[in-house]
């Protein structure tokens, strides 16, 4: 992460950043980018839909749609490697365990070529259990949202 986020600045991390503090991996790490990291209190991770995702030749392929627990999932990514980023005890590898999902609500499709935002803002916290208020958005439009909680242990 971005030194200057400790600082009170807004950080960013990319992909390379993001498979340090997550185990995802393709198929299943679904953000391509964190911006507007700012400690352990808010992010936005992007993803960028392609019609090339394994999940399109199932579900809906003459009319593409991500799957919306993706959108869930994504949401969590992002807060999980936010939480990562930010704990003091780097030498021992970290995962994040996602907890619970509450007041879900898909709002409208994303298909390919769509680029999505997840934003999450940390609700409280305390020692390592994370409650985030989350958004899907593409084009600025809310398409999806949940509140999730995840737990950080080590392994």
């Amino acid at each position: 992460m971005d030194e200057s986020a400790t600082k009170g600045e807004l950080g960013t991390a990319d992909i390379a950043d993001i498979m340090k503090y997550l185990p995802h991996r393709y198929p299943f790490l679904l953000i391509d980018r964190i911006i507007d990291m700012y400690k352990d209190e808010s992010a936005i991770g992007i993803k960028n839909v392609t019609y090339n995702e394994n999940f399109f030749q199932g579900h809906f392929p003459e009319h593409p749609v991500f799957p919306g627990v993706l959108l869930v999932e994504g949401m969590a990514q992002t807060a999980g490697a936010l939480c990562v980023a930010n704990l003091e005890e780097k030498a021992t590898e970290q995962l994040v365990y996602f907890m619970a999902i509450d007041r879900a609500r898909f709002r409208k499709p994303v298909g390919p070529g769509d680029q999505v935002h997840y934003h999450v803002q940390k609700i409280r916290s305390r020692g390592r259990v994370w409650r985030f208020a989350a958004e899907a958005k593409v084009d600025g439009e809310r398409v999806a949202e949940a509140e999730i909680s995840a737990t950080i242990v080590d392994v």
